[in-house]
């Protein structure tokens, strides 16, 4: 049997991001798959319980190590521990976050770029994080047998900012979970997350700079003068946060800004339903999920015009140069008042929304492993 080892260290660390990316991929193919043997790498795997089980032939492959100190045994000390010593052999190693550890010679590899933005946006990166990235992702996208990109435009910084081949890269998207649609909000969850019953835009993403929070809550107080709008954050704390919280106090939008901190999977549908619309104005995206879960649960979005973001959102969005404040605070006034354009922006949401399905990203990565293993591959 044919054995695939892949890193689900994200999906069991973190709940947003690129966790949620690697849990719904991986979760896909355990549907599709029931003859290949996976062995499923989970670094500092004595913090919480695994996951259960997602099929007979998906297997987990504990280390009590953390995933920092494999990042020094790794990539700072480049100790080459081949990761098969604790997984085993496999035919095929998938590193699912950026960077690709130690393999033996014949194991052949796939490691997954979510996007470039500490080298697009810099100013946006944890320095420390920038300092990691720019030394292992270089090594191990040449290392690496396949590229896996989430987005075209991923692909092309890949070429463009690191000259990979073209022919190394594959774009497989990430999408959307099927249980993303129009749900009716409790009170008990506006409760949970302490938001009160008030009209609200809602934002989703870890509060850090890429995510362009402070033109965001700029915009909202500009819109205040006209229309009783909040603005709901879903999202944990991040890092380079200090001028967010300024920008909030500075614009006097204390009691008109809502921190949810981290929002269940269970509990997200009913806030995007609740809101009014979504606002996404992030300076770089390596493909943007929350916009596709806003769609699928029925409000319109208001999202950027870079990046990856145009290529996910097609015509279903209003797109803004997320640099201009007056671009946010115009579009989102649009959103709120004009209702055949919501209506519109509405019908074609959940016409996007449909396109991007984690059971079509797996089916294409299970072609990509079986071109791999049988040399089909560039």
């Amino acid at each position: 049997m044919v054995a695939i080892g892949i890193d689900y260290t994200p999906a069991y660390e973190q709940g947003a991001g690129i966790g949620r990316t690697v849990r719904g991929l991986v979760s896909a193919l355990a549907h599709q798959d029931s003859n290949t043997d996976y062995r499923l790498f989970v670094a500092g795997a004595n913090t919480k319980p695994l996951p259960p089980q997602l099929a007979p032939n998906f297997t987990y492959k504990p280390s009590r190590i953390t995933p920092k100190w494999w990042a020094r045994i790794w990539h700072r000390a480049q100790i080459p521990y081949a990761i098969e010593n604790i997984i085993g052999g496999v035919d095929i190693f998938h590193a699912t976050d950026f960077v690709l550890p130690p393999l033996r010679k014949k194991t052949k590899s796939i490691v997954t770029i979510h996007d470039l933005s500490y080298i697009r946006v810099p100013e946006t990166a944890s320095p420390s994080l920038k300092a990691y990235l720019d030394g292992v992702v270089p090594r191990s996208l040449q290392r690496a047998t396949h590229i896996h990109a989430v987005s075209e435009m991923t692909r092309q910084d890949l070429m463009n900012l690191y000259h990979i081949p073209p022919e190394k890269i594959s774009v497989i998207f990430n999408a959307v979970e099927s249980h993303f649609k129009p749900t009716t909000p409790s009170a008990e969850i506006f409760a949970k997350y302490q938001i009160p019953n008030v009209p609200y835009i809602i934002t989703v993403g870890t509060v850090q700079p890429r995510k362009n929070y402070s033109r965001l809550v700029k915009a909202l107080a500009q819109l205040r003068f006209k229309h009783d709008i909040h603005l709901v954050v879903v999202g944990g704390r991040g890092w380079l946060e200090d001028e967010f919280y300024a920008t909030i106090r500075d614009t006097k939008m204390i009691d008109y800004v809502h921190l949810t901190g981290f929002v269940s999977d269970e509990d997200l549908p009913a806030l995007y339903t609740g809101a009014v619309a979504m606002a996404f104005p992030s300076l770089y995206e390596g493909f943007g999920i929350p916009i596709l879960e806003a769609m699928a649960c029925g409000i319109p979005v208001v999202s950027s015009n870079t990046s990856s973001l145009p290529e996910v959102a097609d015509d279903a969005t209003l797109l803004i140069d997320p640099y201009s404040i007056e671009e946010i605070h115009n579009a989102l006034e649009k959103v709120i008042t004009d209702q055949n354009l919501r209506e519109i922006l509405i019908q074609r949401g959940f016409k996007q929304a449909k396109k991007f399905t984690w059971e079509q990203s797996a089916h294409q990565l299970l072609g990509l492993y079986r071109q791999l293993l049988e040399d089909k591959l560039p």
